[in-house]
């Protein structure tokens, strides 16, 4: 399957690409303010490791969510 440049693609493809890309951009912005403002207590692993973690799209902020928050 040959990679479609973005003159290529449909505009229900392009759309499916914004809103993806937006959807990632929140989510991530999301995760770093929570972990910014959250003790050190209340996250599992250290801070400083978390930051770079969530470069990793779209697993770094999901797993913050899921296993790096302490409730």
């Amino acid at each position: 399957m040959a990679k479609k440049s973005w003159s290529d693609m449909s505009n229900t493809q392009r759309t499916v690409v914004v809103v993806t890309g937006v959807a990632e951009i929140a989510l991530t912005t999301w995760c770093l303010r929570d972990l910014k403002a959250r003790p050190s207590e209340l996250v599992r692993g250290p801070k400083v490791l978390w930051g770079p973690a969530m470069s990793v799209q779209p697993v770094g902020p999901i797993a913050y969510l899921v296993w790096g928050r302490k409730r």
